[in-house]
């Protein structure tokens, strides 16, 4: 049975498992969900998801949510198909833990840092809102003082947890891909080894295959 997966390619989080999957050669079911409508706060979808967000992953007769832990569970899973994500292959536990460290990094200091800046610029006006220039300038300060520490580490290694590609490189691919889109792209392009890091990860054929999706916020 192929794994089914409810969201959206638009979605960053959905995005994030996507890619996954297309790293490790998956065959998958992709269940659009009408956020437009509610569908994700509807009872259906609240027995998958209690929180009514969106990825939600159908393993036969396991349902996960949180499109980082959906990326893990994959990851294990799938140890032996495509690419080594959590270099769960070998034996190197040095490996392993840095892996997991940027895993957090990404989750504990980037994310939070990116979040605000992507809601205020488009999903604000969405909304009849108008963009908080403050909360969008905390966050760009944020923000630059966390790719200070990006700079200083790929100055060393060619990915985040080492000279290999791994989940850690993954989770940033959905949300940086549509920050590029706005008007402080400069952050990372400013920052020669951060834009080299993200030129590479984002020409991977696996986000390459999803990106062609996320289209919110492209200029018609």
């Amino acid at each position: 049975m192929a794994l089914k997966i409810h969201g959206i390619p638009m979605s960053t989080c959905t995005a994030r498992v996507l890619t996954c999957l297309h790293e490790k050669g998956l065959e998958f079911e992709l269940a659009p969900v009408n956020l437009s409508v509610g569908e994700h706060k509807q009872t259906p979808f609240l027995s998958k998801n209690p929180f009514g967000q969106i990825p939600v992953l159908e393993d036969g007769d396991l349902t996960l949510f949180e499109s980082r832990a959906i990326t893990m569970y994959v990851s294990k899973k799938y140890k032996e198909k495509g690419e080594d994500l959590l270099r769960l292959k070998g034996d190197d536990l040095k490996e392993q833990a840095m892996v997991g460290v940027w895993v957090e990094v990404e989750s504990q200091q980037y994310s939070p840092a990116i979040t605000p800046i992507i809601s205020e610029y488009f999903l604000a006006p969405m909304h009849g809102k108008t963009p908080d220039e403050k909360v969008i300038e905390a966050g760009v300060e944020k923000f630059g003082k966390v790719l200070d520490v990006y700079e200083t580490r790929l100055c060393q290694s060619k990915y985040l947890a080492g000279d290999f590609y791994s989940l850690a490189d993954l989770h940033h691919l959905s949300y940086t891909h549509y920050f590029m889109k706005t008007p402080w792209a400069s952050l990372i392009n400013s920052r020669p080894h951060v834009k080299a890091w993200w030129d590479n990860i984002s020409s991977r054929s696996a986000f390459q295959k999803v990106s062609q999706a996320m289209t919110f916020g492209d200029k018609k």
